[in-house]
């Protein structure tokens, strides 16, 4: 039980709901910490997956509602199953037995009580590697201050700076205002520090990758969030700027996207962004080649979610350890 449940205040939607009685607020969680997936993730950011993978713990819930959002199974649907601190550790050790560069852990803002327990624990089980708090950015500062001296990098989204998208696609008026307020603690806290390895391989250990996934027809709302990046992060963070946007045909909420159209960007808009980078000159970072492909979009009723070169799984909701 956490105390900071009994009226939860955990992340910015603020329900004031006793998750410690069973009850559930806007994440549809209560004070277990519930899990989908966790294994080696092949697919991040080359300084993040290094050679041996990322150690990735999908936490079931979220505290929005992206109406294309690739894992809405477990952030919408609930696919999950509850696990005990000990649990949580033992599955974070697993993944630094299996060679994981580092913990990431996945959509875990409406957890951060349970979570920082959880990692208190595993620390003194052991785990030496680097854990990365993988998130929305929906946030408040002093959720994120609960993670001090647990987490050393942040891989947050900045979705929008639009209130009028972010309302309509996420479900949240507000996330420009919070998430800008976020990611910038998150800068505070940690320098970002990369490290050249023996193996002539880059890794990240301390610091901010800031993901912006552009979307169809919406670049307008790109070049906002890319100047503010520009204007208060180069140098300070790194940017990520990914273009990877596919429709998501499973997901219920896709059939109500009606703010943008709902396609993969094209070679003209691709373009574009990479012209934004330049004139902004930001140099510090990361963007993806423009790729028509929906492999890697995740099933996570399987065992394995991903294709094999993506991922390796280590433990699963349905069966534990594999």
């Amino acid at each position: 039980m956490e105390p900071q449940y009994e009226s939860c205040v955990a992340c910015p939607r603020a329900c004031a709901i006793n998750r410690n009685e069973g009850k559930t607020g806007y994440c549809g969680e209560t004070a277990d910490i519930r899990v989908s997936w966790a294994g080696l993730h092949f697919g991040e950011e080359p300084p993040i997956t290094g050679t041996g993978g990322s150690g990735t713990i999908f936490i079931t819930g979220c505290n929005l509602r992206c109406k294309f959002c690739q894992n809405f199974q477990i952030s919408q649907d609930g696919l999950g199953r509850a696990v005990s601190s000990d649990d949580f550790a033992k599955i974070a050790l697993k993944l630094q037995e299996a060679g994981a560069e580092n913990i990431n852990i996945v959509t875990g803002s409406h957890a951060i009580p349970a979570i920082a327990t959880c990692l208190r624990l595993a620390k003194s089980q052991g785990l030496s590697i680097p854990i990365l708090w993988n998130s929305s950015a929906y946030e408040t500062t002093e959720a994120l201050d609960v993670l001090d001296g647990l987490v050393d990098a942040w891989l947050p989204d900045l979705k929008t700076l639009n209130p009028q998208l972010s309302g309509n696609v996420f479900f949240a008026e507000n996330y420009p205002s919070v998430a800008k307020k976020a990611i910038r603690r998150m800068a505070e806290k940690s320098p970002l520090v990369f490290s050249d390895g023996k193996d002539g391989v880059t890794r990240l250990v301390s610091g901010v990758i800031v993901r912006h996934l552009a979307l169809p027809g919406k670049l307008a709302d790109t070049e906002l969030a890319l100047r503010w990046f520009a204007d208060h992060l180069e140098g300070k963070a790194a940017l990520s700027l990914m273009t990877q946007y596919t429709p998501v045909s499973a997901n219920p909420q896709a059939r109500e996207i009606d703010a943008f159209p709902n396609r993969a960007l094209i070679q003209d808009e691709y373009d574009r962004l990479l012209d934004l980078l330049a004139e902004l000159n930001i140099e510090n970072g990361f963007y993806q080649e423009l790729v028509a492909d929906t492999e890697w979009l995740p099933d996570f009723t399987r065992t394995q979610p991903f294709s094999s070169k993506l991922a390796r799984p280590i433990w699963h909701m349905s069966v534990g350890f594999l």
